[in-house]
Order: structure tokens, then C-alpha cells, then sequence
């Protein structure tokens, strides 16, 4: 356990950290009073309105992606997690104060959808890369892994919550109480002590641009397969939603609630995941092979489940395999890479694993419309077999050019 949180005994991760936590349930918490407001209020149960809230604030990672990474390597990260985390604080209290005036409308929830996005894009490699900051290299891909468990034990308690204070209360202070939850962050961000912080390169901001990021992942065979392999799993596999809904509705004819607990054996999953990730020193090639294989075969064994509680189960073993694929991955992007691009070449992974699953969700949902969710779900399974080959092809590459 020492071992599994040693990020921990810096007192600024550690009270990063607790920041982070708190604001992540928050987050978790509006993603679902969003959704239902979407779903039961402003639209009759339309599932493509939600579709394009999704898309509206995953697009920003692509659309922004040639300013976010260059910021995060060029400007003070405190400074501009400090803005981020502010505006996005307001944002939620926007759309909280228009939907308990009932005043919202669906354009309403795209635009405050797409501002969030375009805010998460410069949040997102910022914060990441800021981490190196707060424990240095030594323990970075320990912290890593400590920040997706903290995420998914948002996504674990966040929903939860979310529904009890939804039929309570109602969804407008949902937003209210996330926006509040920013105040943890920037108290944190605030309390950090800078003379403990781990330093940058002083020449960082000498090179300019997107183009030295993709020319440095590109150059690296290691970076360039993580990326494909990214977006492989991320475009085609990632799809959970999908699966999750139309095996609950289509399948099992199961209600709310049980649907809600097969997400939540998912989560349970990632967090296991996330902290199993936390106690390993350093990521490598061989682990993201086995992790990329082991989300095909679980995602195939899920397709193939006859029951509710079986297909349950095999899902804390999706959420398992899933998790350890991302950290390993984001752990690599940051490691592997030249310290001066670590923004960009973070941005670039962020840009592919968020963007890329709207990209592929039409189509995963055409083929559960089609031929029915455990097609679907096969169909995803085969891009952690493909994102697997690709991981041995640039292994066997890497040892020959160790050999020469």
C-alpha cells in the first residue's frame, strides 16, 4: 500500500489531490443531471440531443488542439488552471441558475456544452502535465494513476449522488453544488507551496507550435503506437454507453436502476484498475499489448454473457482492463516524451482518446440498431485486438533497433 500511494507523502500532490477528488464527484454529478435534463425535460427522450452534447464538448479537443498543448508548455500552469478551473465553476453555475429560473432551453445546454469544452481542452493538458510539477518524474506515473482513480471513484459516487439529489432537490442545484465543488481546486492551487514544486525546462517555450509535437510523436515509434492505439480503442471501443444502455433495455429488459448498477460494476472495475496501475514504477510497451488484448477478450466474454448478473460481472472486468490501458497510456505519453513537448504530446493523446469516440459511437450505434448490442459490443471488442497488434509491431521494432 506504501508503495501504491508514495505520491501521496508530497504535501502538494497531496493536497492536490484532495482538491481534485472533490471537484471530480462534482463533475460526475452535473455530466448526469445534464444528460437528464436533456433526456426527460427538454427533449422527448431523445438520445441523438444527448449524442450531440457529448460531441459538443469533446470537439474542442480537436478543434483547439494546435493552442491547448502549447499553452500547458509555454505559460505558468498554475495561472491557467487557476482560469479553467474558475470559468468552468461559473459555467456550471450558469446552467444552474437558468434551469431553476426554468428558463433553460436546449440550446441553452449546447452552448454551455461546447464553452465547457473549449474550456477542458486547455484544462485538460494543463493539468496533467502540471502534475510533473508536484512530484517530479520519479513518482509521475504513480500519480497518474492515482488521478484516474480519483476520477473514476467520481464517476463511482458522483451518479449516485446525482440521483438522490435529482429527485430531492432537482437538477438545477446539481449544477449549483458542482460549481461549488470548484472551490476545492482553486483552494488547493492556492495553499501549494511553490518552492516545493519539481522545475521545467527554462528553454520549453523555444519551440512553437502543433507541428513539433506531432514530428517528435511520429518520430518515436513507442509515442506513434500509443497514439494509434489510442484512437483505436478510443474511436471503436470506448463506446460504453451504448453498449451498457442497449444490453440493459434491448437484452435483460432491465429498469433505471439495475441500469445504473451495471455502470457502477464498471467503475468498480476502473477503479481497481486505476490504483493496481498506481503500484507500478513505470509504464511499458508489453503491459499496454496485454492491456489492449485483455479489453478485446473481456469485451468479447460481455457480448456473450446469457444473463444481467453475468454480463454485470464481466464488466468490472471491461472497467479493469479499460483502466489499465488509459493510465499506462497517459503514464507513457508523459515519460516517454521530450520534456519540453510534454503538453503537446499530452494534448495530442487527449485530443485523440476524448475526440475520438463520438467519431465512432454513430456507427457502433447503427450496428445495435442493425444487428443487435452484442454485435456491437464484438465490434468494439476487435479494436483492442488490432490496437494489440499494433503494439507488437512497434515492440519488435524497438528491440531491433536496440539489437543494431
Amino acid at each position: 500500500m506504501r508503495t501504491t500511494f508514495r505520491s501521496l507523502a508530497s504535501f502538494n500532490y497531496r493536497l492536490w489531490a484532495a482538491g481534485a477528488l472533490v471537484s471530480n464527484i462534482g463533475t460526475w454529478m452535473q455530466r448526469t443531471a445534464q444528460d437528464w435534463i436533456v433526456l426527460t425535460q427538454l427533449t422527448p427522450h431523445d438520445a441523438t440531443a444527448v449524442g450531440i452534447v457529448m460531441s459538443l464538448q469533446f470537439g474542442p479537443q480537436f478543434l483547439l488542439l494546435p493552442l491547448t498543448g502549447y499553452a500547458a508548455d509555454r505559460f505558468d500552469r498554475r495561472r491557467i488552471l487557476v482560469l479553467t478551473q474558475s470559468a468552468m465553476g461559473l459555467l456550471a453555475l450558469g446552467l444552474g441558475i437558468l434551469t431553476l429560473a426554468g428558463a433553460v432551453h436546449l440550446w441553452h445546454v449546447y452552448l454551455f456544452a461546447f464553452l465547457l469544452g473549449c474550456t477542458t481542452a486547455f484544462d485538460s493538458p494543463t493539468r496533467q502535465s502540471f502534475v510533473a510539477e508536484l512530484v517530479g518524474d520519479a513518482h509521475l506515473s504513480n500519480a497518474v494513476a492515482l488521478n484516474s482513480t480519483s476520477f473514476n471513484a467520481g464517476r463511482l459516487i458522483g451518479p449516485a449522488v446525482a440521483g438522490v439529489l435529482i429527485a430531492l432537490i432537482g437538477s438545477g442545484w446539481v449544477f449549483v453544488l458542482n460549481a461549488v465543488s470548484f472551490a476545492a481546486v482553486l483552494a488547493a492551487l492556492a495553499m501549494l507551496r511553490p518552492a516545493e514544486f519539481h522545475g521545467r525546462l527554462a528553454r520549453a517555450g523555444q519551440r512553437s507550435g502543433l507541428v513539433d509535437g506531432v514530428r517528435h510523436v511520429w518520430g518515436r515509434p513507442d509515442l506513434r503506437a500509443v497514439l494509434v492505439m489510442f484512437f483505436l480503442i478510443g474511436t471503436f471501443g470506448m463506446n460504453f454507453p451504448i453498449y451498457i444502455s442497449t444490453m440493459a433495455v434491448s437484452v435483460f429488459h432491465v429498469g433505471a436502476s439495475e441500469f445504473g448498477l451495471l455502470t457502477s460494476s464498471m467503475a468498480v472495475g476502473s477503479v481497481t484498475g486505476a490504483l493496481l496501475a498506481a503500484g507500478r514504477d513505470k509504464p511499458r510497451m508489453m503491459l499496454l499489448i496485454v492491456a489492449s488484448l485483455a479489453f478485446g477478450v473481456t469485451l468479447t466474454i460481455a457480448a456473450a454473457m446469457p444473463s444481467y448478473r453475468l454480463f454485470a460481472v464481466a464488466l468490472f472486468f471491461v472497467g479493469l482492463s479499460t483502466q489499465t490501458f488509459t493510465t499506462t497510456a497517459h503514464s507513457a505519453a508523459q515519460l516517454w516524451s521530450d520534456p519540453q513537448l510534454r503538453g503537446r504530446v499530452i494534448a495530442l493523446v487527449l485530443a485523440v482518446s476524448a475526440g475520438s469516440t463520438p467519431l465512432g459511437a454513430p456507427l457502433i450505434g447503427m450496428l445495435a440498431n442493425t444487428f443487435g448490442p452484442r454485435w456491437a459490443i464484438v465490434a468494439g471488442a476487435s479494436s483492442g485486438f488490432l490496437a494489440a497488434v499494433v503494439g507488437v509491431l512497434a515492440f519488435a521494432r524497438l528491440r531491433r533497433r536496440a539489437a543494431a
